[in-house]
């Protein structure tokens, strides 16, 4: 299917002062201006970004409640309570477990991790969860990336003579449940200065906190890291401020050679030979740590982190690759089944939102589903499925648009739903879904501006191909890791012309070609466009054109070359819109 139009458009314009302030001999003013785009604007400020430092961490004990939940699990080992690490099934549930369960297992063997059955529980705190804690002793549970929700399995639990402390990243309710301490920064009275940490995240600031009142050394949890940079890529937060360190120092901690054994198994199938980085986190380790849960139990995928050898993390990681096929398999049935209704559904071919129900849907990879249909149709989505009696399903969001508010808006139809601005989940009545449909639409329709409906790339420089420079190509590398808050930046450059352009992969779905400047054909660079085989006959007719990319190494037979990652090719004349309130610019290309 062609590539979907996009939308370029230009970041907001920087102070020429604070650029100037940035640049010296070793950074250039293209280097300077992405600095100050990402807030930076002394040099003590880029120097700090530049080179994180895990003494820039805020003090743990500025969490509310972080005292009394130190006290807790203090009080739970003298007393030699049982405890029980509770987390969700998907990655950032699941590191966090092994995160916490491998610090306290250090002080007490009367310690248990606990996943709830994606299919049987559902996300989130669970009766059942509570009862098996209640049948085997447990006397604390630590609930991690869930819970802050959980009013009334807090409740019931505390009848059962259970405790909770909630770890949890996720937006309040009205309420806090009635837990001996609510860790989570997002809660209106949290005096914390970063809000964007991970599940894992705040299981880890758990036991920095657990750590510094015993008199622990920091060193003892650096090992640890790498379970919070696979949090903080797979859960998608923002790599800015506290996170920009955790996932700096986790990902060295991975390509130190020292990886633990589970990671390196998942790596020794995958194949991957390079550094690792945050893309390789969440397209590689996650999917895979994720199909447990989707597939079998997300209970594997914490025995997965926590194997101490390789040959048990060998075995288990054989089943967890295992399951990652069995879910591409549901994955690319299922999307191809969807995308079949935009064909046949009238209500989907004129709407603006997509909701698309099928009660034989495999449960665990309707968020993924949701994802494709965005690649081919940009609008808020929903998939649904059936699960246990009732509707279930996931939704995915354009950029700019709150999927979770919209849902929320239909609540009166739900019988339950959580998440984040650009994912969610939610349970309904089956016999509510065409309402649903029907309202969340209207709902849409009322809130997304007619704007956000286009597919948006955002430059952040247009430069020319002689700038690509190595001591340019090098600063940008050290602006890594690369994710949300802190993107790989995004270049545009015009007249352009293309040689031996062709396509590539099974389907001819990808363009491979080299890019030189007109005025000056010694000049060439290797470039890649994923998912753009239609644009081949603009890109052989020899004529100038302009193109969006970002610049990378890359890795091809142990040899490594520089390339760009093409995300957008336009022909002729084509308008770069600059943020609202100043004028549009327009890019022309030179004959």
């Amino acid at each position: 299917m062609p590539a979907q139009t996009k939308r370029w458009r230009l970041k907001p314009s920087v102070d020429p002062a604070i650029v100037e302030v940035l640049t010296h001999d070793r950074c250039t003013p293209a280097l300077a201006t992405l600095l100050a785009q990402r807030g930076i604007r002394t040099p003590e400020e880029a120097r700090e970004f530049y080179r994180p430092s895990l003494a820039h961490l805020h003090n743990p004990f500025l969490m509310k409640d972080m005292d009394r939940a130190v006290e807790r699990i203090e009080q739970a080992l003298r007393a030699k309570e049982s405890i029980m690490v509770y987390g969700d099934y998907d990655v950032d549930g699941t590191t966090s477990v092994a995160l916490v369960y491998s610090v306290l297992s250090r002080c007490t063997g009367a310690i248990m991790h606990y996943i709830p059955d994606r299919y049987a529980e559902g996300y989130g705190v669970s009766t059942l969860g509570i009862d098996r804690a209640a049948e085997r002793g447990v006397k604390l549970i630590i609930a991690l990336d869930c819970g802050v929700k959980a009013v009334d399995k807090v409740k019931y639990a505390k009848e059962k003579g259970i405790d909770f402390i909630i770890c949890d990243h996720h937006l309040p309710g009205e309420a806090l449940p009635d837990a001996v301490a609510v860790l989570d920064p997002k809660r209106p009275d949290c005096p914390y200065p970063y809000k964007e940490l991970s599940g894992c995240g705040i299981g880890f600031k758990l036991m920095q906190a657990f750590a510094e009142h015993n008199e622990m050394p920091f060193s003892d949890l650096e090992d640890l890291l790498d379970l919070v940079a696979v949090s903080i890529a797979c859960d998608i937060v923002p790599l800015d401020g506290e996170n920009r360190a955790l996932a700096y120092f986790g990902l060295k901690q991975l390509n130190n050679g020292r990886k633990r054994p589970g990671i390196q198994a998942l790596l020794d199938l995958s194949n991957i030979k390079k550094p690792l980085s945050i893309m390789d986190l969440v397209f590689v380790l996650g999917p895979r740590i994720n199909a447990a849960g989707r597939i079998e139990h997300g209970q594997q995928a914490v025995e997965l982190l926590l194997a101490k050898d390789g040959n048990e993390a060998a075995n288990i990681a054989q089943r967890v690759d295992g399951n990652n096929a069995t879910r591409q398999g549901f994955d690319k049935a299922i999307t191809e089944q969807a995308l079949g209704l935009f064909e046949t559904d009238a209500f989907l071919k004129d709407a603006w939102s997509t909701v698309v129900f099928n009660k034989d849907w495999h449960k665990g990879v309707v968020g993924i589903v949701a994802s494709r249909l965005i690649e081919q149709h940009y609008r808020p989505t929903i998939v649904l499925t059936e699960s246990n009696g009732k509707v279930a399903g996931s939704a995915r969001s354009v950029k700019g648009f709150n999927v979770h508010d919209a849902i929320a808006a239909c609540g009166e139809l739900l019988e339950q739903y959580g998440g984040h601005m650009y994912a969610a989940g939610l349970t309904m009545k089956p016999e509510n879904v065409p309402a649903f449909r029907e309202l969340f639409e209207s709902i849409v329709r009322q809130t997304l501006p007619a704007a956000l409906r286009i597919p948006e790339e955002e430059v952040d420089l247009e430069i020319r191909l002689e700038e690509i420079q190595p001591a340019f190509v090098r600063g940008i590398e050290a602006m890594a890791p690369f994710g949300p808050a802190n993107m790989k930046p995004l270049f545009l450059t015009r007249g352009v012309v293309a040689r031996d352009a062709r396509t590539i992969g099974s389907s001819g779905d990808h363009l491979k070609f080299r890019l030189t400047d007109p005025a000056n054909r010694k000049l060439e660079l290797e470039a890649i466009a994923f998912r753009q085989g239609d644009k081949l006959e603009l890109v052989r007719s020899g004529q100038p054109f302009s193109l969006l990319y970002t610049i990378e190494e890359n890795h091809f037979r142990e040899q490594v070359t520089l390339q760009l990652n093409v995300k957008d090719i336009k022909p002729g004349k084509e308008h770069v819109v600059e943020p609202e309130g100043t004028p549009a610019q327009e890019i022309s290309v030179a004959p």
